[in-house]
């Protein structure tokens, strides 16, 4: 979702350069994509590549593939599984399955019927699949039209977040834009989901429920999609950005 809270219409703002992968933490890579407009609002992109013990690569919410981006995942490990984290991530599966055939790719909830061009191995829910849950758990944030899928990533102490959490830096977007981007609840120093996505959360008890079950994560790091991720205090991150879903007491601040 973005500001404005209008269907999704992505295009894409300018080519991704030939930038490499950076280590975020233990057996965790990230890998800047291109900036992309949605409604006219220019939106980083950023992925997420984790390596399982086999040796083999989840990937989480894949930008455009390389040339230069292929080849550095090739010498590292083969692909295994393809992750679309909610239906609005999902601009890149092709490609990327054309890349890595042998790769099982995952469809969030919702996406095999936007999506019926592509062919799916499975559907992410709200318990982590065999092939990786060991090393990566997940919830499914339930209560709204879009039900997001974030990631944890034990060794790295890492939650995944694609659109339910953004954090643009200040000035990133320019004028009337960036108006609308801090009214809506997005940018630094007061991140978190989109207010219009938030008020279509019309069940807060399933949603704070998914978001217990992510609070009780020990959380060090959160990769963020759209906008500045946190390398430390993570865990406090995550509970400032969705202050505006936990319960309020009457006489006191958000609690547990």
């Amino acid at each position: 979702a973005g500001p404005g809270g209008r269907s999704a219409r992505w295009e894409l703002h300018r080519p991704l350069s030939a930038k490499t992968m950076r280590e975020f933490g233990p057996n965790i890579w990230t890998v800047e994509g291109p900036v992309v407009s949605f409604f006219g609002f220019p939106y980083p992109t950023r992925m997420a590549l984790i390596r399982l013990a086999d040796g083999g690569f989840l990937a989480w919410s894949p930008i455009a593939l390389s040339a230069a981006l292929k080849r550095e995942v090739d010498s590292l490990g083969p692909v295994r599984f393809l992750i679309s984290p909610n239906r609005l991530h999902h601009l890149f599966l092709a490609e990327w399955k054309a890349a890595y055939p042998n790769a099982r790719v995952y469809a969030s909830p919702g996406l095999r019927k936007k999506r019926k061009d592509l062919s799916f191995d499975g559907d992410l829910g709200d318990t982590p699949e065999p092939e990786w849950a060991a090393e990566v758990d997940q919830v499914a944030v339930l209560g709204s039209f879009l039900t997001e899928v974030v990631f944890f990533h034990r060794e790295s102490r890492t939650a995944l977040f694609t659109d339910l959490l953004q954090n643009f830096p200040p000035g990133w977007f320019k004028g009337w834009r960036g108006v609308v981007a801090r009214l809506d609840g997005i940018c630094a120093t007061n991140p978190g989901a989109p207010r219009e996505w938030r008020a279509s959360f019309l069940n807060r008890r399933a949603a704070r429920a998914s978001l217990q079950r992510i609070l009780a994560w020990p959380i060090e790091r959160v990769l963020i999609a759209h906008g500045d991720s946190a390398e430390a205090g993570g865990a406090a991150f995550v509970r400032r950005a969705f202050d505006w879903l936990l319960p309020r007491p009457p006489d006191g601040p958000p609690s547990p």
